[in-house]
């Protein structure tokens, strides 16, 4: 596929008195585009998430990555440190799931008053604590495609504490696919192993990816536990998945 230039820029959405940011990358050629909304990691709208925004748009799509810690802390974008991990899990912690599918549809909102983008199913794909929340995005009706990457503890608990994320399951709307590395201490293979029965039993549209010897982060390239082979095929496995966007 021929990658296509990018215009990106960092938008404001306001809602509830609440101000939004989020970055936008988007196709420099007129055209009319699919939306995908790309959900962040513990460490911010930082450099690995603007990368990963600006690849899918290269592809032909219309990509917004909104602020998850906005309440918590504006503008945050942090590194892979121990301090920065511990950071990020403190601001996750306070976050809410209704709020962040609140925000989430924002975003979606706003894409669908870009003249460019196509109004009729949105795709998503998150990482970590994004790839957590992006199993609750799929429950949203304009959600058509969901890409989930080894997010941790959906079946045990959710953001604000209420019942765990993956009893919403059967809200799911349409197709979700998601990742793990078989080396990841935070996701033990039995929690992977509940995901997918739990998907089946609501016979959600999905895939479930088990990588051998790839670890929690296994996508991003900034990280120690990048994984090159798990990457690029799972790489593939998301052009694959929101193609049906098209």
């Amino acid at each position: 596929m021929t990658e296509q230039a990018t215009i990106t820029t960092t938008v404001n959405l306001l809602q509830d008195n609440i101000q939004v940011s989020a970055y936008l990358a988007e196709p420099k050629e007129s055209g009319s585009y699919p939306g995908v909304v790309v959900l962040q990691e513990i460490f911010g709208i930082n450099v690995h998430i603007r990368e990963v925004t600006e690849r899918i748009a290269k592809l032909g799509y219309v990509v917004i990555a909104p602020a998850l810690f906005q309440r918590q802390a504006p503008g945050f974008e942090t590194g892979y440190t121990p301090e920065d991990i511990e950071t990020g899990r403190n601001y996750a912690m306070q976050t809410q799931a209704s709020e962040l599918l609140s925000d989430i549809q924002l975003a979606i909102d706003y894409l669908k008053n870009l003249p460019q983008v196509k109004k009729d199913g949105f795709g998503c794909i998150g990482f970590c604590f994004g790839g957590h929340v992006a199993y609750l995005a799929a429950t949203l009706p304009d959600i058509k495609a969901t890409a989930s990457f080894y997010g941790a503890g959906i079946t045990t608990r959710t953001p604000g504490g209420v019942a765990p994320t993956f009893t919403r399951t059967r809200e799911i709307t349409d197709t979700l696919y998601a990742f793990f590395g078989t080396e990841d201490a935070s996701i033990p293979a039995e929690q992977v192993d509940e995901i997918e029965a739990e998907l089946e039993k609501y016979k959600i549209p999905h895939r479930v990816f088990r990588y051998d010897g790839a670890d929690h982060g296994f996508f991003c390239d900034h990280r120690a536990s990048y994984n090159p082979k798990a990457a690029a095929d799972a790489w593939e496995q998301v052009q694959q998945l929101f193609s049906q966007l098209n």
